[in-house]
């Protein structure tokens, strides 16, 4: 392997050694999805931003100015220490708490299709769950270091962080966002796992999950007839129905190879939220089953590789950023499988967006904050494994 060692060596300078020496197969499978992104939010958007709107570049022009900040603000991050991170845990715990707080406040908050999910920024909207789910993660990753025995073997270790976190839950719950709620809670449950909370402590946690669940669904009867109307959606196809049918029926369309890009007839006004949450189902009806397929093999990659980071920062003993690159991919990861489960109609319809994908200001900065987190994991790793090597 001494020809493998000495080749890369002698390609370092070429990447700058320092500077660039990250992992170059997230970044390029994330730039291919936002690309692509961008491609389909235009295309879906195009017949409903010149009926409603008058332009039919409205919602192009945005999500162009959304990705022109997430990628400055994924820049910004690079640049910042992952220490930084963990010394600010708290006050951005904090922060997250007060950004869902204030979105419940009237003159505050925005009010939009009966959820209370965005506060009002001039010209745009800002979606604190997203940021709020982010916090969390970071939160969560220092408290796994910093309180790792205790985490492994008392029961109040485990409890502890849903005992902050299960309040953040409650509030995305009353804005309502159930979705955001399920990635959360799923993302602190997976980084526990890996922390090492033992598989008991986790059956009693899913029985209590599940119990809960059913409270929420009993209680609010449009939990109950979403759970029930994606089983069957033909049963009331031009009600509870009605999304998920219209959703189908652009699979349908699109076959194999797709009806070409542009060509979408659901995106016409007959699919709600075409280039947000049915974002996929678009792509299916231009691009086909195997466009289709394609794209989520992307998001899957990138997802996977994303577990990777974390397991090779485990290895090197980088714990918080290893904990970190866990809770970001498996929010990835869910928010991935949720998405796609609700266009093909194995999961309820959820109001919770398409990774890199979908139109949306605070998915698409969140999502380059975290890539730009990641990568930052990556080039700190590299750097303490040449640093180990040259001492």
């Amino acid at each position: 392997m001494n020809w493998l060692a000495t080749a890369r060596d002698a390609s370092a300078p070429l990447l700058g050694e320092r500077r660039f020496d990250m992992d170059l197969p997230l970044l390029v499978g994330s730039l291919c999805l936002l690309a692509l992104g961008l491609v389909m939010v235009t295309s879906a958007s195009m017949e409903v931003a010149a009926g409603r709107l008058g332009d039919p570049l409205y919602y192009m022009n945005r999500q162009i100015v959304y990705l022109l900040i997430g990628l400055l603000a994924m820049a910004v991050t690079l640049a910042v220490p992952v220490r930084v991170w963990e010394q600010f845990r708290f006050p951005l715990l904090f922060l997250g708490f007060a950004l869902l707080l204030a979105v419940l406040i009237p003159g505050i908050g925005r009010e939009v299709n009966g959820s209370w999910r965005w506060i009002a920024v001039g010209p745009i909207n800002v979606q604190p769950s997203e940021l709020a789910k982010l916090f969390a993660v970071v939160f969560l990753s220092g408290y796994l270091v910093h309180r790792q025995d205790e985490v492994k073997e008392q029961w109040f270790g485990f409890i502890k962080p849903f005992m902050v976190l299960g309040p953040m839950a409650w509030l995305l719950i009353i804005e309502p966002d159930f979705g955001a709620t399920v990635v959360l809670m799923g993302a602190a449950t997976g980084m526990l796992f890996l922390g090492g909370v033992g598989l008991f402590r986790f059956l009693l946690l899913f029985g209590s999950l599940g119990g809960l669940a059913g409270l929420l669904v009993a209680f609010e009867p449009y939990r109950l007839q979403r759970l029930t109307g994606f089983l069957n959606p033909w049963d009331d196809p031009y009600g509870t129905g009605y999304q998920l049918t219209q959703a189908l029926i652009a699979f349908g369309r699109g076959e194999w190879l797709g009806v070409g890009l542009g060509n979408s007839i659901q995106k016409q006004f007959y699919l709600p939220e075409a280039h947000t949450d049915f974002v996929f189902s678009v792509l299916a009806e231009e691009l086909g089953m195997i466009g289709a397929l394609a794209a989520f093999a992307l998001l899957i990659f990138v997802a996977i590789r994303a577990l990777y980071i974390g397991l090779w920062a485990e290895r090197a003993g980088l714990m918080f950023s290893a904990y970190l690159a866990y809770g970001l991919a498996i929010m990835w990861c869910g928010q991935v499988l949720i998405n796609v489960g609700v266009n093909i109609g194995l999961l309820p319809t959820k109001g919770l967006t398409l990774p890199f994908l979908s139109y949306g200001g605070s998915s698409l900065v969140v999502c380059c904050v975290s890539l730009g987190l990641l990568l930052r994991i990556d080039w700190e790793r590299r750097q303490a494994l040449r640093e180990a090597s040259n001492g």
